[in-house]
């Protein structure tokens, strides 16, 4: 199916499935067919506001990883000239960023050209994603060169010359693309990973300039779309970004929906008071639409256990941009991007071997959302089916980022936190405001007043963690008073 007309069946399906008037409005009226006065202006209204929430929903993945770049070049990191590397923590607020492995993120900017990406042997997880987070290629263990190591090459979208040989190469649809690599510190060595991503090579096709790479894991960092993505500025910035690139001819029908609401390439963006307030609520209902799709999703294919509030984060396994033999998963698509970033084939695989997987948990045993006023314990059946290690990662449902509490930590991890852990016995895990005794090391704070969300990480996941025949406990909440010297 080509991508033009499904979008085209997108957008239509979207608009004309959207209700005619608000609950609890009359309908529109008509005089010997003529609109009144009055559902002429609903109308309008109600379209550029359907308009408005489609428009956003879909362009979403755009301006959020404009919030990577502009996290970035707000900490001086130059766009194709600097890539900022960080062994993450809850100070880099960023979509599930997790501090499972180090993180390198720069700009490739392929306005000029080229780019090559020189990657050494070793265990590095990579990938390029357009401005439009569509993914342009794999690199390390999940790519072409399966970790041993080569020369990976971005090519512009209108790149017309020759492809040398020996590259590994993708062509984007952007000028400006997000390289997102992580290094695995393999025995837990996070100095030894820090240095890996020191020695990627980033230069112009026939050049001989390296991006600099600069060491930012000291420095609080803001790569999200947060302080845009509820109100106007989220307009502002694609508006931007829209005038910097190059269309992208299967977007066509989307553009379109920009163009009824006074976005288009290389003309003004000069809303009035009537659109302003319309793109303005659009920007809350349309946020606050995702975070729906995400937190709340009554989508049966999410859970893996029956008896288990775990889901499945990604609903495309395979499909780096969510399509189905019969469509686009717009569900999926949106449940993403509201608490994730970028993607990738290899992301969504659900196979034996994969380079790792995720399971999201927003729920306790009895159903309730989890709340940081409250503590809880989840018990880990040993031995976790990974080849290589796993964590349990806790997020703030309102930045979608790890928890920031005076504890400055947001995750246990089977190489650092959780190394003492031995044998087959579960391992018991705490979350909540009050320290367990005897079991601090196996807890994470939250805070009063704020929700939060789970995930459970897998590196190199074994064929039990797939079939079903291990499955984690789910979060119970434990009472004041007996939280410690719990059995391990």
């Amino acid at each position: 199916m080509k991508t033009t007309l499904l979008l085209t069946a997108v957008t239509l399906t979207i608009l004309c499935h959207e209700p005619a008037y608000a609950e609890g409005q009359a309908p529109y009226s008509f005089e010997r067919g003529y609109p009144s006065a009055d559902t002429t202006k609903r109308a309008r209204d109600d379209a550029d506001m359907q308009r408005a929430i489609t428009a956003y929903r879909f362009w979403y993945p755009t301006v959020s990883v404009e919030g990577i770049f502009n996290g970035n070049r707000e900490l001086g990191l130059k766009d194709g000239e600097k890539m900022g590397i960080v062994a993450a923590g809850p100070q880099q607020v960023g979509f599930t960023l997790n501090s499972d492995t180090p993180y390198g993120s720069g700009v490739i900017d392929v306005s000029k050209g080229p780019i090559v990406i020189e990657l050494p042997a070793g265990p590095y997880i990579g990938l390029v994603n357009d401005h439009n987070q569509g993914w342009v290629q794999d690199l390390g263990l999940p790519g072409p060169d399966a970790g041993k190591g080569g020369k990976h090459l971005v090519l512009p979208p209108d790149y017309k010359g020759k492809v040398p040989a020996g590259y590994h190469v993708g062509q984007s649809k952007s000028y400006k693309n997000l390289l997102a690599v992580r290094a695995l510190p393999v025995g837990g060595d996070v100095n030894k990973a820090m240095d890996a991503l020191r020695a990627i090579k980033i230069h112009p096709l026939g050049g001989n300039t390296n991006v600099a790479i600069v060491d930012m894991t000291d420095q609080k960092l803001d790569a999200s779309s947060l302080r845009w993505e509820d109100n106007g500025k989220f307009w502002t910035v694609l508006k931007q970004i829209v005038d910097e690139e190059p269309l992208v001819t299967s977007f066509l029908p989307m553009y379109g929906l920009l163009a009824e609401l006074g976005i288009e390439k290389g003309k003004p963006f000069a809303p009035d008071a009537r659109m302003t307030d319309i793109l303005d609520r659009a920007a809350k209902a349309g946020r606050d639409q995702m975070l729906v799709s995400a937190f709340d999703s009554a989508r049966p294919d999410r859970i893996n256990w029956p008896d288990r509030k775990w889901e499945w984060v990604g609903l495309t396994p395979g499909s780096a941009q969510f399509e189905t033999p019969t469509g686009m998963d717009l569900e999926a698509r949106d449940r993403w991007f509201a608490q994730a970033i970028v993607t990738s084939p290899a992301m969504f695989r659900r196979s034996a071997g994969a380079g790792s997987l995720y399971w999201m948990s927003t729920r306790d045993d009895t159903g309730a959302f989890l709340d940081g006023a409250k503590n809880y314990k989840l018990s880990m059946p040993q031995p976790v089916p990974g080849r290589l290690f796993w964590s349990v990662t806790v997020y703030d449902t309102q930045t979608r980022s790890q928890v920031q509490t005076d504890q400055a930590r947001g995750a246990l991890r089977s190489m650092f936190e959780l190394k003492d852990i031995k044998g087959t016995a579960p391992a018991d895990l705490f979350f909540g405001p009050d320290a367990p005794r005897g079991n601090e090391a196996h807890w994470i704070k939250t805070q009063p007043g704020r929700g939060w969300f789970a995930y459970i990480r897998i590196y190199g996941p074994e064929q039990a963690a797939f079939d079903k025949s291990w499955k984690p406990g789910d979060f119970t909440e434990v009472k004041a008073g007996t939280i410690g010297n719990a059995t391990r």
